[in-house]
């Protein structure tokens, strides 16, 4: 009984003194698992960091969540993000969706839709649906790809759907988006184009639009074993059809006989019927969809064989005026009308006698015939009020702009210089011009060099010293909004202006929407950029009001959007000659 009693007392004594270390060592266990999460943890930002600041050719993954639970366990969110530009490039980052709700983005989308953008706009708008980026809450991986693509396809942005399909492997609306690219090179008449879009077609891809596109490619090329091979597939899987197999069976030589009937189901069938039916001839209506109007345009199928066919040549008036035609075509068609030498000669005065549709091809035919420039510019202006008559303007405008300069302004008579001038229709570089700066006024001065030129930042504020200087002489001299938005982009840029500018009472005299001060305290970069896409809206920014560019500007500034601050910076303050 001692001895059991002993045994026991010395258990307990051996317990006593070997719980402190046990104790002990979970404690320091445990700190390491802590320092070795915190670590890892560390290691996995740094490594999402370098993600999101590398452009990258694939759909990049990255952690989106890490937590450290008391169970020592990590919880991974992975997701995929799309796009095509680095988000760095525009100051924006991966997470620049995550403070707006999907609703939000939503709305402001559908909103924009209905605006015929400028250019800078839908400049600014691409940086933002385009930088690569997680959606906002509230919206799926699939519906964020999709809106991205619909909208890429719906403003007929195609080489930035190949971009796209470039940068990205594998999302839900890939078919669509190579359908896209497939059937803007057949319309446009370039099937060896066409077919190399194929390239995008993968075996995950399941369509058979794009299997039988793909089979014709191997046909066009040659390969007709393969196009043989893989056309027996497309049938086992029950993908053909009786119309499809008709023409490829008479191209590949199967069969002798094709059918004579059009099908415009779908472009590629129509194509096919054009390819294969032996004098195709094919009259278009109002109904015709817009992908078969731009083939015919393309491969010369639209003709009017019969001058004298008034309401046909009307059809084809309203065609050309919704874009659906070649306006170019009209004018081709005009010139067939004939006219005897008396009416041509007396056309000012017969005109008015005659159908609207003879009216415009008889003026046209007296403007090939005028001599002078004088004559031409008279005959122009009224051929565009023949076509303001019916409406049909847009045939026109493009036209004029293009016969007066080839004219020249200089070469026409004082009287019609200035109405002339304002006919033209030019790119934006051409409408901005030349920057010519000009030290008396602040927001047209050298300094802008900063923004336009990339000048130095050393010489910059060498500038700024003399400028400043110069304008506080002028005791006269009035700050304008214009001006403020200069001074407010070169503080937040980290230049130094004089004491004497009272910065912080000029700045309080402009008011800044209060709905949009809110998206800078919430941190929703992106969204406060789209609605700023919705301000300038049709205009480009130098079409914007003073104090619209200062508040756009300044709120540009408090989110460090440097970039497209810039963009509207260059757009709105330099005086352009």
């Amino acid at each position: 009984m001692k001895l059991k009693s002993f045994s026991c007392f010395i258990g307990l004594l051996i317990i006593f003194f070997y719980s402190p270390l046990i104790s002990e060592e979970k404690v320091d266990i445990w700190e390491n698992k802590k320092e070795v999460t915190k670590e890892s943890s560390s290691l996995q930002e740094k490594d999402s960091q370098e993600i999101s600041n590398q452009p990258s050719s694939k759909s990049i993954k990255a952690v989106d969540e890490v937590q450290i639970q008391e169970s020592s366990t990590i919880q991974l969110n992975e997701q995929k993000v799309f796009g095509i530009y680095d988000p760095a490039n525009y100051d924006f980052n991966l997470n620049m969706w995550s403070t707006t709700k999907a609703e939000e983005l939503r709305s402001s989308l559908k909103r924009l839709s209905k605006i015929e953008l400028s250019s800078a706009s839908k400049e600014i708008l691409e940086a933002i649906l385009f930088s690569f980026s997680y959606p906002p809450p509230g919206m799926t991986e699939k519906e964020f790809v999709d809106l991205k693509i619909n909208w890429l396809i719906d403003n007929e942005r195609t080489e930035l759907v190949e971009s796209f399909l470039k940068q990205n492997d594998q999302f839900d609306s890939k078919s669509k988006a190579v359908e896209y690219l497939v059937n803007k090179n057949i319309a446009s008449g370039n099937i060896k184009k066409g077919c190399e879009k194929i390239k995008f077609i993968d075996e995950k891809i399941k369509d058979a639009y794009l299997e039988k596109f793909k089979i014709y490619c191997l046909v066009f090329n040659n390969k007709k074993p393969e196009a043989q091979l893989l056309l027996d597939l497309l049938r086992e899987q029950k993908q053909s059809n009786k119309f499809y197999d008709d023409k490829i069976n008479f191209l590949l030589g199967v069969s002798d006989q094709t059918s004579s009937k059009i099908n415009e189901k779908n472009l590629l069938n129509f194509y096919l019927s054009s390819v294969t039916i032996a004098d195709f001839n094919y009259e278009p209506t109002n109904k015709t969809k817009p992908e078969i109007w731009t083939y015919l345009n393309a491969a010369n199928l639209i003709k009017l064989e019969d001058a004298s066919d008034k309401k046909k040549l009307k059809e084809l008036e309203i065609a050309a005026n919704n874009n659906q035609l070649d306006k170019n075509k009209i004018f081709e068609i005009y010139k067939q009308i004939p006219f005897n030498l008396n009416t041509l000669i007396n056309a000012k005065n017969n005109y008015q006698t005659l159908d609207d549709s003879d009216a415009r091809a008889l003026i046209y035919q007296k403007y090939l015939l005028s001599d002078s420039n004088e004559s031409k510019i008279e005959t122009l202006f009224l051929l565009e009020e023949l076509f303001k008559k019916n409406d049909l303007d847009n045939i026109f405008s493009k036209f004029l702009s293009d016969k007066i300069e080839e004219i020249g302004i200089e070469n026409l008579p004082q009287e019609f210089k200035e109405p002339a001038l304002s006919k033209i229709v030019s790119d934006e570089e051409l409408l901005l011009g030349k920057v010519k700066y000009n030290d008396k006024i602040l927001h047209q001065s050298k300094i802008l060099k900063y923004y336009i030129d990339g000048e130095s930042k050393a010489k910059v504020q060498k500038d700024i010293d003399k400028i400043f200087k110069k304008i506080a002489k002028n005791k006269k001299y009035f700050i304008s909004a214009k001006d403020l938005a200069l001074v407010d982009a070169l503080v937040t840029d980290g230049f130094s202006l004089p004491t004497n500018l009272k910065y912080d009472d000029l700045i309080k005299e402009f008011d800044v929407p209060k709905n949009l001060l809110q998206l800078v305290d919430n941190d929703q970069r992106a969204f406060l950029a789209l609605k700023i896409v919705e301000i300038i809206g049709e205009d480009e920014p130098y079409q914007l009001d003073s104090e619209t560019i200062f508040f756009v500007t300044n709120l540009l500034n408090k989110t460090n959007l440097v970039t497209i601050r810039n963009k509207v910076l260059n757009s709105a303050l330099p005086k352009r000659i």
